[in-house]
C-alpha cells in the first residue's frame, strides 16, 4: 500500500518553501543548473557529507583494530562483519526499497549507522573496545547499507528529467568524490596525530545530518507503487529480469571477484604496507585521498565525455583497478602510491557513471531497486571470504605474493569479460534535446501498475 501524504505533510512542505527568501532563491537559481530540483539539492548534499564522513571510516576501523593489539588477520575479520550482513539483507532491502517509501527506507538506514558508529567511536576513544565489539558494530552498519543501497540506485537519476540525467549523476557524483577527497585527507590526518575515535565520532555525525536532511525530500514525490503479488514474487520477477541480461550478470559476476581482491589490497593490506614502509596511517590517507581526487577528475571527464559504446569503455577502465594492489607489492615509494591512486580512482569513476547510465537505459524503473539488489548482491557476494582469506593469503604468498595476484586477477577478468559481445556492443541511446525544467518540477516515473508518479 503507498502511504497517503498526509494534509500536514503538505502544509509543512508549503511552509517550507514560502520561508525561503527572494535573494536566496534567485541565487540558488543562478547557481545550480534549472533541473537541478529540491530533490536533486537535498539527495546530492546528504551523499557529500555522508562521503565525506566515511571516507576515513574505514581506515580508522582498521586502525582501531591495530590499536587494540588486533592482528592483520583481526582487521579482516571486522571488515568482512561489515560485509556478511550486508550480503545477507541485501535482497531483502530490494524488495522493502520497492514496496515502501524509498527516502524513508533511507532515513532509517542512516540513522543505524549513526547510532553504530557512535558507539564504535565512544569505545574506541575511552580505549575499551574489544575486536568482538567492532566486528559486530560493523555488522550492525552493514546491515543499514544492505537496505540503503537498493533504495538510493537510480533516485538521483530518477530526481530529473530523462534528457538531463548523464550530466545530472556525473555532477551528483563529483560533489560526492570532492566530499570524500577532503574526507579521506582529514580522516588520514585525524588518525595520525589523534585517534581513529574521532575519524569515527565524524561519520556518526554525518549519518545523522544525512537522515535529517533526507526527512525532507518530497513525500508525494517518492510514494511506492501499489502491489498485489508478495515481497518473493517481486524477488523472483527481478532474478527473471536480471538473468535475462548477460551483459548485466556477467559483470556483476566480474566485479564479484574483483571486489574482493581490491578490498582485501585498499582494507587489510594497505593499512599494513603503510604502516610498516610508507610512514603509518599519514601516507595511507594521502593515498586514499589522491584515489578520492582521482574520482573527481573521472567526474568532469564524465560531464563532457559521452562514449558511444558505454559498456566497452567502462569495462576497460576496470583494468586500472589493478594498479593499487600492484604498486602496494613493490611496495613503490608514496609518490608513485600516489598516481596510482589517481589513476585508479579516474578509472572507477568513469565505470561507476557509465554503467548506471546503462542500468537507468535499459532496466524498467519499477525493477530498478530489485535489480540493483542483485547488482549488489553479486558484487559483494564473496568480499567477506576475500577479506578472512587477506591475511592467510599473505601468510602463504607473503604480501607481496598475495598483493600481485589480486592485481593479475583483476586484469584477467576484464580481459575476458570483453569476449561477450553485448559488453562491445552495447550503444547508448540518443535522448531528446534537453528541455529545461522549472527548478521545482520533479522528473516523471513510471510505477509497475502502470501509472505516472513524480520522483
Amino acid at each position: 500500500m503507498p502511504y497517503p501524504v498526509t494534509r500536514k505533510e503538505v502544509c509543512v512542505t508549503l511552509r517550507a518553501k514560502e520561508t525561503v527568501p527572494p535573494d536566496v532563491t534567485s541565487l540558488r537559481r543562478r547557481i545550480l543548473p534549472t533541473w537541478a530540483n529540491r530533490n536533486f539539492q537535498l539527495l546530492a548534499a546528504s551523499a557529500v557529507i555522508t562521503g565525506f564522513g566515511s571516507s576515513g571510516a574505514m581506515t580508522a576501523a582498521a586502525f582501531a583494530v591495530l590499536e587494540a593489539g588486533g592482528t592483520g588477520t583481526d582487521v579482516g575479520l571486522v571488515a568482512a562483519a561489515r560485509t556478511a550482513p550486508l550480503v545477507a539483507f541485501l535482497l531483502i532491502g530490494g524488495a522493502v526499497a520497492d514496496r515502501l517509501p524509498r527516502h524513508r527506507v533511507m532515513v532509517a538506514a542512516n540513522l543505524l549507522n549513526a547510532c553504530s558508529q557512535a558507539v564504535f567511536a565512544v569505545l574506541v576513544l575511552s580505549g575499551q573496545a574489544q575486536v568482538w565489539q567492532m566486528a559486530v558494530l560493523s555488522a550492525l552498519g552493514g546491515t543499514a547499507q544492505a537496505f540503503f543501497s537498493p533504495a538510493s540506485e537510480g533516485m538521483i537519476l530518477n530526481s530529473v528529467q530523462q534528457a538531463h540525467a548523464s550530466q545530472a549523476f556525473a555532477i551528483y557524483r563529483l560533489g560526492v568524490n570532492g566530499g570524500n577527497v577532503a574526507g579521506a585527507a582529514l580522516g588520514g590526518a585525524l588518525i595520525a596525530f589523534s585517534s581513529p575515535g574521532v575519524v569515527l565520532a565524524l561519520d556518526a555525525g554525518s549519518f545523522a545530518l544525512a537522515a535529517l536532511l533526507r526527512m525532507f525530500l518530497r513525500v508525494g514525490s517518492l510514494l511506492p507503487s501499489e502491489r498485489s503479488s508478495g515481497m518473493w514474487r517481486d524477488l523472483r520477477d527481478g532474478w527473471r529480469e536480471f538473468v535475462s541480461r548477460r551483459w548485466l550478470w556477467s559483470i556483476v559476476v566480474q566485479f564479484s571477484v574483483i571486489n574482493a581482491v581490491t578490498s582485501a589490497a585498499l582494507a587489510v593490506y594497505g593499512p599494513q604496507v603503510a604502516a610498516s614502509d610508507l610512514g603509518g596511517a599519514g601516507s595511507w590517507g594521502v593515498a586514499l585521498a589522491a584515489f578520492g581526487l582521482g574520482n573527481v577528475l573521472g567526474g568532469f571527464l564524465m560531464v563532457r565525455w559521452r562514449p558511444r559504446r558505454i559498456l566497452l569503455s567502462g569495462v576497460l577502465c576496470v583494468s586500472a583497478y589493478a594498479l593499487p594492489a600492484a604498486a602496494l607489492a613493490v611496495p613503490v615509494p608514496v609518490p608513485l602510491l600516489v598516481v596510482a591512486m589517481l589513476v585508479a580512482g579516474c578509472s572507477s569513476e568513469v565505470f561507476g557513471v557509465l554503467w548506471m547510465i546503462a542500468l537507468h537505459q535499459e532496466i524498467p524503473q519499477d525493477m530498478l531497486s530489485r535489480i540493483s539488489a542483485y547488482d549488489w548482491l553479486g558484487s559483494v557476494a564473496i568480499v567477506p571470504l576475500g577479506m578472512a582469506a587477506a591475511a592467510p593469503a599473505a601468510e602463504t604468498l607473503g604480501m607481496s605474493g598475495a598483493l600481485w595476484g589480486c592485481a593479475v586477477l583483476t586484469v584477467l577478468l576484464t580481459g575476458a569479460l570483453l569476449l561477450a559481445p553485448e559488453i562491445r556492443r552495447l550503444e547508448r541511446a540518443e535522448n531528446n534535446p534537453p528541455t529545461p525544467a522549472p527548478p521545482d518540477q520533479p522528473a516523471r516515473e513510471v510505477t509497475s501498475d502502470g501509472t505516472v508518479s513524480s520522483t
